[in-house]
């Protein structure tokens, strides 16, 4: 039967039922994702294994080479874990060992020890198994598009279970599409990156939004992500999977131990998109001398305990340049806290950024829209070939008002109009009363780098205009109802006979 994405969403999230209160709810998508990947990859599996059959005969079922999906290895495909009444436990640990030993690639995807989770009793299991057992989810039953995007929507409900431990590794999906559509215009051949990749929103909604909006083929790009959370890193690869997308997760420290260069250089992107750690501790003393050069932008570098401008130079390193051999420039989309634009310490890192003409826009947010961070927060486009008619210009948007977002029950989310409007606003390049201007870059440099959105866009609430015939009539009627009412009260007390 086929299915609706809420119907495969209402499925999934029933998981989380099946095994409430035997494990931390901080600790159901260590157990649930890897389940449902393990499902999804089986069900591919045993459907490419029958049309093998079917063309060749029994006698090829087992060669590797004619299969576009990992290999699922007999023993431990999903109706054996079916069969399992006993240890089940000891039978899902054995079969994700089995598969990453026959799909070497994909070592490291599975980090849960299900042996260790004492909650997880036979029982449990064998209810989660038979329902993840109710539907086929190879691609013929569930569209990987469709199967992709109910994943990142299980992540989800795993992140708001979780509460604000969640956060960091899901950034809500409002910024995520809003950081992509502020570096689109993609193309075929487009390689993507994200330094701080979480459970991969980023890469996955780039991918959604070059098909949906723009009409490509996503297996024509690449998608490549750092992650230093194993756990999370191994969900970002999942993720990618199921996708279907072209890619890979390296697991690390991108500032410390970045895992994709190029000789003695960083390998350099055409888009990057990112939501780092605020303001985190990072390695400064191992890095004085970065063998990559990334932090040259000052003889000082940023604080071991305020790692924000050392991920924006590591981010600016990895785009495309023309002047460094590139065909064509880079663009990131990245998150940052407010203090990134004007903290006074700070202004060293700005001006460089600002004289090479890297800043392309910054947008300004409502604040309370992660769940880990109430704080408002600014999105920083940096472009290393802006167009001339935005040469020695930057866009400063004001969207923290409520007409581009709605107050939810726990956080604020921006609405698709918002959204919408944004854009718009930096497609165009427009100024717009109390919501958006260009600045030139000697304004900015007359304010001595300060990028605080105020200092160029008029965000205070404007002053009701006053009626003054209007609001001496009101007090006139005000007035008169008084006199009435004292009149009234002095004959109670006359008949009281209160003096």
């Amino acid at each position: 039967m086929s299915l609706t994405l809420d119907e495969l969403d209402s499925h999934l999230f029933k998981c989380a039922d099946i095994i409430r209160d035997a494990v931390d709810p901080t600790d159901y998508k260590e157990y649930i994702l890897p389940l449902v990947f393990y499902k999804a990859i089986s069900d591919e599996y045993e459907q490419e294994r029958e049309e093998i059959v079917e063309e060749y005969g029994e006698d090829f079922a087992d060669n590797a080479n004619l299969y576009d999906v990992p290999i699922v290895p007999e023993g431990h495909r999903w109706n054996d874990l079916r069969q399992e009444s006993e240890n089940v436990d000891e039978a899902i640990n054995n079969a994700f060992t089995e598969f990453t030993q026959a799909n070497p690639d994909l070592s490291g995807i599975f980090n849960a020890n299900f042996m260790e989770a004492g909650g997880l009793t036979d029982d449990r299991l064998i209810k989660l198994v038979e329902h993840l057992s109710t539907y086929d989810l190879d691609r013929d039953s569930v569209p990987p598009d469709m199967l992709g995007e109910a994943y990142m929507d299980l992540v989800r409900h795993f992140a708001e279970e979780e509460g604000k431990s969640g956060g960091q590794f899901f950034t809500p999906p409002h910024i995520v599409q809003l950081c992509v559509r502020l570096v689109d215009d993609f193309a075929d051949g487009m390689t993507f990156h994200d330094p701080t990749v979480g459970s991969g929103g980023m890469l996955t909604e780039a991918a959604k939004y070059y098909r949906e909006a723009q009409g490509g083929d996503p297996s024509k790009l690449t998608f490549t992500g750092q992650e230093i959370n194993p756990d999370i890193a191994a969900i970002a690869r999942m993720n990618l999977s199921l996708h279907t997308l072209n890619g890979e997760i390296e697991r690390g420290d991108s500032l410390a131990s970045p895992g994709f260069t190029d000789g003695d250089d960083l390998e350099r992107f055409d888009r990057v998109l990112a939501n780092f750690p605020f303001s985190a501790d990072w390695a400064k003393d191992d890095l004085q001398d970065d063998q990559y050069g990334r932090f040259d932008w000052h003889t000082k570098l940023p604080r071991a305990d305020r790692g924000d401008y050392a991920f924006i130079m590591h981010i600016a390193e990895q785009l495309k340049e023309p002047d460094r051999g590139d065909e064509s420039g880079g663009k990131a989309a990245i998150v940052i806290p407010h203090g990134v634009l004007f903290r006074k310490h700070e202004q060293r890192y700005r001006q460089p950024m600002l004289e090479n003409d890297l800043v392309e826009a910054i947008v300004g947010l409502p604040e309370n829209l992660f769940q880990n961070n109430s704080i408002p927060s600014a999105i920083l486009v940096l472009n290393t070939d802006k167009p001339a008619e935005r040469e020695g210009e930057v866009q400063f948007i004001h969207a923290a008002d409520e007409a581009f977002y709605e107050e939810l029950s726990n956080q604020n989310e921006l609405t698709d109009d918002g959204l919408d409007h944004i854009v718009a606003n930096f497609d165009d390049w427009t100024t717009e009363e109390r919501v958006s201007r260009t600045v030139g870059i000697e304004e900015i440099e007359e304010n001595d780098f300060n990028l605080n959105i105020a200092l160029y866009v008029d965000t205070t609430e404007p002053e009701e205009d006053i009626d003054v015939s209007e609001e001496l009539a009101e007090l006139r009627e005000l007035q008169a109802e008084r006199e009435e009412i004292e009149s009234r009260m002095t004959e109670h007390m006359e008949a009281l006979q209160y003096e």
